[in-house]
């Protein structure tokens, strides 16, 4: 269920809006303004039916919001929210109106009322559908930024975290690899291999995408889809034709290992190895 509280504080907006709104009416309508009890009760009634036919447009506005998003079709929501905030808050009006009237003059509401007064009120209907409007997208730029934020502590987070290291199996029994140990992520056939700095090797049931989220970015980095190696066993690298790079290590590898660096990635990965 669509939750209305997504538009306050529009309720205390509107408390204080409407009977302004009111007041300015009576300013247009009536030239000479004498303040007595009559013009106290017209004045009160008039801003009950204010606040009655606010309501309905703000009841009209929020089921729109669930059955016809602005997301789904805004030219379509926009003309159908204006056209039934306006047609069924002036029948709130007509109504009202007509009620008062009857209740205290016995007769219809005077001519002017349908002619200079209803279009005053059909003129605030559109400005109350377009504060409502510029509250709706407001939200939803507060909810964006409010979601890149929480993207962004979320990124800094595993950034920063501090990573444990990677659980293999020895036999029957489990064994932690913890980073400072790890040498390099290889993958070979169908499966990725991390070496320790004993030299052993252990199958990892994960891939290297998932591995380079895990692991820090300050102390690993990955060359290329074939391999992740850790900082301890790069001792330098040599250029190869077309801005290409080559890794150097340390240790011995099997020579199908692929320790070419991409032109694309040859920056960052020079960045990595000569920090300033």
């Amino acid at each position: 269920m669509y939750k209305d509280k997504f538009y306050r504080p529009d309720i205390t907006i509107f408390l204080v809006i409407i009977p302004l709104i009111s007041a300015f009416n009576y300013y247009l309508t009536y030239p000479n303004i004498q303040l007595n009890s009559f013009l106290l009760l017209t004045f009160t009634i008039d801003t009950l039916q204010g606040y009655l036919a606010w309501w309905v447009m703000r009841a009209i506005i929020i089921y729109l919001d669930e059955k016809i998003p602005y997301t789904g079709s805004f030219s379509k929501r926009m003309i159908i929210q204006l056209l039934s905030t306006l047609i069924i808050g002036l029948g709130v009006i007509f109504f009202t109106t007509e009620l008062v009237s009857w209740v205290a003059r016995g007769k219809s509401a005077n001519s002017n009322f349908y002619s200079f007064d209803i279009f005053i009120i059909s003129i605030w209907f559109w400005v109350l559908n377009a504060i409502y409007i510029g509250i709706y997208f407001y939200r939803q730029w507060e909810i964006l930024q409010i979601q890149k934020q929480e993207e962004t502590e979320l990124k800094t987070l595993a950034e920063t975290q501090t990573f444990t290291g990677f659980v293999v199996k020895t036999g029957n029994q489990s064994k932690l690899i913890q980073p400072n140990e790890i040498l390099m992520f290889v993958v070979e056939t169908d499966y990725v291999m991390l070496t320790d700095n004993q030299m052993k090797k252990y199958v990892l049931d994960w891939s290297l995408d998932k591995i380079e989220k895990q692991i820090s970015k300050n102390n690993f980095f990955r060359l290329n889809r074939q391999c992740i190696v850790s900082r301890q066993v790069v001792k330098g690298f040599k250029r190869l034709e077309n801005g290409k790079l080559q890794a150097e290590l340390n240790f011995p590898t099997v020579s199908d290992i692929e320790l070419t660096i991409s032109r694309t990635k040859a920056p960052a990965f020079r960045a990595w190895f000569l920090p300033q």
